[in-house]
């Protein structure tokens, strides 16, 4: 009997992926679990796993090649693993000996024993890393389907076992030996005409991920009709606040007190007057979301992802702090799931930790508003006549045209402006 590998579902508004790279040879036996091929979207990089034991016997899904949802990567013959699965790990033989008594206790596997069984169900991924930091499987505590050991618990358990930097010696160093320059990437065509010079020009192959978000980057331009609408925050009262309780917030909660939170907070009191900056255009329909599920750019080194903070109206200050937190951990760690980035109804994005002072943020489709953050800048500004200096900072609305208009866009964006510069508005949700 034949398996097909299919693609599984991908999140909302995600229909195809790259095949990144396949971990299994056509040919290899394959138990259950088993991870068999890495797809990249442009939100997550995923591993498709063995629904059968048995033996690959065909890639139809090429690698860098894009397949859709529920497409056929390859298939897999069963019953050809069947045995593996129920096979005793590999032990050295022992020299026969004279007929033990009857009574004879059974003989306790060694550790190494043990361990080579854990080997046995371990998928490619998680067996390279073991083998590259020589650990043993029985030694790390699994949290996978059936007691299996799962890449974020092998990475969890070497960051654990990393130890704690060292403080420099007060003695002053000796200059350090000039070093050879490193070889340049194969992926670079071009070559440096001197010894130890960087070339001219440097090319390497897009990644799968960053094409795909490059695809989707360009296909909300070419879709939404797309309008940026901007303003400034006297962002002198919510520092007041943050200086004078950050101590004790972080002491109570365990979290660090930043801005996002009240951004989201005064998001969603700008949100529930303007509905059409919540909703989506499905067909010749608008869908108006009564729930509020806030994403939040966040960046890593294989590009921006958007991990969803899910029913943030029901959330304290504390509790959305905590969940950025986590959800950014987990983006930089390259631990999201599927459900982190899928349904989000609006996106927030922070250009200001990178020092922007002001953008045009891109449309996170099907949304149709995305608040753009910036850098807080200190400038002179005129208040009750008089000049003084204040931190402020730019926000701009992205907002599709379609359905959101100019007024709407302006008004929602002045609301956001009153609940920051005055956040008591924030606690009487007015």
């Amino acid at each position: 009997m034949t398996t097909q590998i299919t693609v599984p579902a991908l999140g909302e508004s995600v229909s195809t992926a790259i095949v990144a790279k396949w971990l299994k040879k056509a040919g290899d036996e394959v138990a259950m679990d088993d991870a068999l091929v890495e797809l990249e979207t442009d939100k997550v990089t995923l591993e498709v796993y063995a629904q059968t034991a048995g033996t690959l016997s065909q890639i139809l899904a090429k690698e860098g090649s894009e397949v859709e949802v529920g497409g056929v990567l390859g298939t897999i013959a069963e019953g050809a693993a069947e045995a593996a699965l129920h096979k005793p790990a590999r032990t050295v033989a022992a020299p026969k000996a004279e007929r033990a008594p009857a009574m004879a206790a059974a003989p306790q596997p060694s550790p190494a024993a043990e361990a080579a069984g854990a080997a046995q169900l371990l998928s490619p991924a998680v067996r390279k890393i073991v083998d590259e930091h020589r650990l043993n499987p029985a030694a790390i505590p699994a949290t996978g389907k059936g007691g299996r050991l799962t890449k974020a618990d092998v990475l969890d358990y070497v960051e654990s076992r990393k130890p704690e930097p060292k403080a420099p010696p007060a003695s002053p160093q000796p200059a350090p030996e000039p070093r050879a320059p490193e070889p340049m990437p194969r992926a670079f065509e071009a070559r440096a005409e001197t010894p130890g010079e960087r070339p001219r020009q440097e090319r390497a192959r897009m990644t799968g991920l960053r094409r795909r978000i490059a695809e989707r980057l360009k296909a909300a331009q070419n879709t939404a009709a797309m309008l940026t609408t901007f303003n400034e925050i006297d962002m002198t009262s919510v520092l007041a606040v943050r200086d004078r309780y950050r101590e004790s917030f972080e002491k109570k909660y365990g979290a660090r007190l930043g801005f996002l939170s009240f951004f989201v907070k005064a998001a969603i009191v700008a949100l529930r007057e303007i509905p059409a900056v919540n909703g989506e255009i499905d067909g010749d329909e608008i869908v108006y979301k009564n729930y509020y599920d806030i994403g939040v750019a966040v960046g890593t080194p294989q590009g921006l992802v958007v991990p969803v903070v899910r029913d943030a109206d029901k959330m304290s200050f504390a509790e959305l702090e905590m969940k950025v937190s986590e959800l950014a951990k987990k983006a930089r760690d390259g631990k999201l799931g599927l459900d982190d980035l899928s349904g989000g109804t609006f996106t927030i994005t922070n250009g200001g930790v990178y020092g922007s002072l002001m953008s045009t943020p891109i449309l996170n489709p099907p949304q149709s508003g995305i608040l753009g953050m910036h850098k807080i800048e200190s400038r002179p500004v005129a208040i009750d006549g008089k000049v003084e200096i204040r931190p402020m900072m730019y926000v701009a609305l992205t907002y599709d045209h379609r359905i959101v208009d100019g007024r709407e866009a302006v008004t929602f964006l002045v609301r956001i402006k009153e609940c920051i510069e005055d956040p008591q508005r924030l606690l009487l949700d007015i």
